[in-house]
């Protein structure tokens, strides 16, 4: 298992595009929110009773009592990264704005139903829907998601519509493999690297891989150069979870908004876990064995704070924590790497690197 100086990738290197004129990642984000949001609510608003209210707490704009509220939204990087699509293929911004919030709208479909499986009840520092308005109401709003999504692309009558259609379709089936995927690997005592960078190629890949083609294919860009984008954002997305896998495990939940040891209360076999049981060694054979035990237990949810913080020391002990940071970053490299593929403005291509490298040094 190859070593790195580094828990945190790309930490000394990240900022490098960002000093460029115009890559200002809060004004990138910014301005995917502002120009998506109104639209965004106004889809939202066409989900019948109560659907459309569970939706607007979902996405932080009412709190559980139904008052308005500022709550974190999340941080936009799928409608940024559409905007800038669209600006690559030499059209306006504003171009890309049904497919930011077509993108949006499966991304959060799937935060719905995920919470649910997972039994998560905390997202963005709030109770998950499920758990404020039951999971009959999860599942049905996030399927009502699902489908304003296609409605909001086909409604603009174009074949350039048809086809992203067709791009955030495959994206969305990728994604639900992924997530059963990630769900089956729970209850398997091993997991192979390859196959946890394919479920993750699925689960996250895949739609921030459509969510930078779309806009460019709203703006007319042919198949190549969509593809191209494709491919950064593909991984882009294996980076994005790789960094989300290690705040998983070690993340601080101020800024998480989810438990400690979040992903190891769940067994789920992210890349930490995985890479550091195939690496051999006694810390990885005392992993292998705990895990296994706590698969037969019958009294895991009562485990101690310390009882997962053996585990996660042995997962680091063992090489998962540096493996999975050296692969954020080769994963962030690929991904920078295909820009050059691509002809478009140098603006674009800074503002699309600065992304990448925003999303490989996030702390949530």
């Amino acid at each position: 298992m190859p070593t790195v100086p580094s828990a945190h990738p790309a930490e000394d290197t990240a900022q490098t595009a960002t000093t460029a004129p115009g890559t200002d990642i809060a004004a990138l984000l910014e301005r995917g929110r502002t120009l998506s949001t109104p639209v965004l609510r106004a889809a939202v608003d066409r989900l019948a009773a109560p659907m459309d209210t569970v939706a607007a707490y979902h996405f932080g704009w009412i709190d559980a009592e139904g008052n308005p509220a500022e709550g974190d939204g999340g941080k936009a990087v799928r409608p940024a990264l559409a905007l800038l699509s669209a600006e690559a293929a030499g059209a306006a911004p504003e171009v890309g704005v049904p497919g930011a919030v077509a993108v949006e709208l499966v991304h959060n479909f799937s935060l719905l139903h995920d919470d649910l499986m997972d039994g998560d009840e905390q997202r963005r520092h709030r109770d998950t829907v499920w758990k404020v308005h039951g999971p009959a109401q999860a599942i049905l709003v996030g399927d009502a998601l699902f489908a304003l999504a296609g409605e909001i692309l086909l409604e603009l009558g174009t074949v350039e519509a048809g086809r992203a259609t067709r791009r955030l379709t495959t994206a969305t089936r990728k994604l639900i493999d992924g997530q059963a995927q990630d769900i089956s690997y729970e209850h398997r005592e091993r997991v192979t690297v390859e196959e946890c960078l394919e479920m993750e190629g699925n689960k996250t890949g895949a739609l921030l891989a459509c969510a930078v083609s779309i806009g460019a294919v709203l703006g007319g860009a042919d198949d190549r150069t969509a593809d191209t984008l494709e491919a950064y954002g593909y991984h882009l997305g294996l980076a994005f979870q790789a960094v989300d896998d290690l705040l998983g495990i070690w993340g601080d939940p101020v800024a998480t908004g989810k438990q400690t040891w979040s992903d190891l209360r769940q067994r789920k076999k992210s890349l930490p876990v995985v890479a550091a049981l195939a690496a051999g060694g006694p810390a990885s054979e005392r992993l292998a064995e705990l895990l296994a035990a706590d698969a037969k237990s019958n009294d895991f949810d009562s485990f101690s704070e310390e009882e997962f913080a053996v585990r996660a020391a042995l997962i680091e002990e063992a090489g998962g924590r540096e493996w999975t940071a050296q692969e954020a970053r080769r994963q962030h490299t690929v991904a920078v790497e295909a820009l050059g593929r691509v002809d478009m403005p140098e603006t674009v291509r800074a503002q699309l690197t600065a992304l990448a490298d925003f999303v490989v040094v996030r702390k949530r």
